[in-house]
């Protein structure tokens, strides 16, 4: 069986999503506050994109492949899809703090994180 280019393309893709989708998953307790919509979780050109709601950031964020320098992106995008910030260059092993730092992460982020889960008003 012969497969296209567009299918081995599509794979290629689908499985970078499910490689940063693990790399992700393994620090659940840093990615859970980010309000991940798993609804929105879509395969994009090598890699992948998902609403959140965070503290910084609510929106959508997409993580893709850097083939060339092997190393990631990280867009974030409004809910219109235009892109406020552009992260590049981001290592492996940097990418779930980056984009928390990105998303959630304030610098009063601890007394901002009690005043939510007490059920008042941040503003």
């Amino acid at each position: 069986m012969q497969y296209s280019h567009e299918d081995m393309a599509v794979n290629r893709d689908l499985e970078m999503a499910r490689y940063i989708w693990s790399i992700l998953k393994t620090q659940l307790t840093i990615i859970m506050p980010w309000g991940i919509d798993l609804d929105s979780i879509k395969v994009v050109d090598l890699g992948i994109q998902f609403h959140v709601q965070g503290f910084k950031h609510t929106g959508y964020v997409k993580v893709a492949l850097n083939e060339g320098k092997d190393l990631f992106e990280i867009s974030l995008l409004s809910d219109d899809g235009e892109c406020v910030k552009f992260l590049d260059e981001v290592y492996l092993d940097m990418l779930v703090d980056t984009i928390d730092q990105a998303v959630e992460k304030t610098e009063d982020y601890e007394e901002r994180l009690a005043e939510y889960c007490k059920g008042g008003v941040i503003v």
